[in-house]
């Protein structure tokens, strides 16, 4: 058997018809061409704001760090003068407190000094007063 071949369909459109359709076409396709263009320029340009958003973090990241870094410095230093300072205080208290008992033994030497004098001045002033002789007076 043998199969009939089939003839080619003939357009019913015109020549002018085909025309135009190939200018739409071709249009449809520029504007295609003309999005593909702007899609990449928008992945362009979005790329380039990504690499910049992350260029700036990168940089501020960076400087928070460098930041905390002297921060952490800083700290370290004021513990150090205040262990410093906390130290010289502690030498200083216990030289105030050397000073006072110092001191303290001194008035406590000194009164307990006068208070000896004390009693030996009573003590004199006692034994003047029994030797001595009173001889009444007589009233006239």
């Amino acid at each position: 058997m043998k199969t009939p071949s089939k003839e080619p369909e003939t357009s019913g459109m015109t020549h002018e018809e085909e025309e135009e359709m190939q200018h739409d076409i071709s249009k449809l396709q520029d504007q295609v061409h003309q999005l593909s263009l702007t899609q990449k320029g928008t992945e362009s340009k979005m790329d380039g704001l990504k690499k910049g958003v992350e260029a700036k973090m990168e940089c501020l990241k960076k400087g928070v760090e460098a930041k905390m870094i002297d921060m952490e410095a800083k700290m370290d230093d004021l513990k150090i003068d205040l262990k410093t300072d906390m130290d010289e205080l502690k030498i200083n208290m216990n030289k105030l407190l050397q000073e006072m008992g110092t001191k303290g033994e001194r008035v406590l030497k000194e009164t307990h000094d006068e208070n000896k004098r004390n009693v030996n001045h009573d003590s004199i002033d006692a034994n003047f007063g029994s030797k001595t002789h009173h001889i009444p007076k007589i009233a006239i």
